[in-house]
């Protein structure tokens, strides 16, 4: 491509982040240059600037700059291992023609970035069974996080699922632990957060003026003593880190999340791991074919079925735990 070009969303792509867009347009430019594009300007979304986890809408048009002698290509991708191919494979728990959901363990990133060679997104081609397209993520865990991640099989699974997670129909229910008990057994938290920066890098903080809203509703299912408590949460918003935030919020940070909690977050013992308890138990949202409800769960990863055995959590599953929460 020697000159600019704009480019029209059409409909099967409605709702798909920008960056998942280029990828799909241009595999060869790599997700570092298209960040510096997005930073100068020179990609543009509707003649505005625009960020790489925009959600785009059918029938906008996108500003992309000449490429060829400026972006220099991705090594050619190269085959998924068959110990990989294995590995992944062995995560799902749910498949049909439109949709897969894995269980991502603890640890994985869902995406590459810098210092990061061995992620899910370059694993998925191990998961196409012969379908002509590639599995898309849909959505992302943080990289300790375990639990459900959707990937859409096609085009226009893609952009249904994308629509779901966007409009906040898919419903998400996460468990943790978390280092000491909240003081009311359910409720909401309702804390705006805004990106800070600090001597670790970017991290979440909790800003009631300048910050996006972000809720959450929590449920204690059990506890042991003061101690710990074994939460089931449901953010009701998708900000980033924001169960780790809230969690910390209220002075019961998640049970490993030294980012957020510091070493309040740990126990002073050598028993309880130290990783962070933090599993995305069960998701459930709108099946793409029109199906009805589509609704995975993941089990608990070993570090978290650990400690629920060290402190002989077994509370009852049954019933809604937030049904009762306003």
């Amino acid at each position: 491509m020697t000159g600019v070009e704009t480019r029209t969303v059409d409909e099967a792509e409605d709702a798909i982040r920008l960056d998942h867009w280029f990828k799909q347009h241009f595999p060869s430019l790599g997700y570092g240059r298209l960040q510096k594009l997005l930073r100068t300007g020179q990609v543009r979304v509707d003649g505005r600037r625009a960020k790489a986890g925009l959600r785009l809408a059918a029938g906008q048009s996108v500003r992309i700059p000449p490429l060829s002698d400026r972006a220099a290509p991705e090594k050619a991708r190269v085959g998924v291992s068959d110990a990989d191919a294995a590995f992944i494979r062995g995560l799902i728990i749910h498949q049909d023609d439109d949709v897969l959901v894995i269980n991502k363990p603890a640890g994985l990133a869902t995406q590459g970035g810098t210092g990061v060679v061995r992620h899910l997104d370059g694993m998925l081609d191990a998961l196409t069974f012969g379908a002509p397209e590639r599995p898309r993520l849909v959505h992302r865990l943080d990289k300790d996080t375990s639990g459900c991640v959707v990937l859409a099989r096609n085009r226009k699974a893609a952009a249904h699922l994308g629509r779901s997670f966007n409009g906040r129909s898919a419903r998400k229910i996460y468990w943790a632990v978390t280092a000491g008990v909240p003081r009311l057994s359910r409720g909401k938290i309702d804390l705006a957060l805004a990106k800070v920066a600090g001597p670790g890098g970017e991290r979440m903080a909790a800003d009631p003026d300048g910050g996006k809203r972000a809720v959450t509703l929590y449920a204690v299912l059990e506890r042991s003593g003061n101690r710990l408590a074994w939460l089931a949460f449901w953010p009701q918003t998708g900000r980033t880190h924001q169960i780790r935030v809230h969690a910390a919020e209220m002075q019961t940070p998640i049970l490993g999340d030294g980012k957020y909690g510091g070493a309040a977050a740990f126990l002073q013992s050598e028993d309880v791991p130290r990783q962070l308890h933090l599993h995305a138990r069960e998701i459930s949202l709108p099946h793409p074919s029109g199906r009805g409800t589509l609704r995975a769960v993941a089990e608990l990863p070993s570090h978290m079925r650990k400690t629920w055995s060290l402190m002989g959590f077994a509370a009852k599953e049954d019933g809604d735990p937030f049904e009762e929460v306003d």
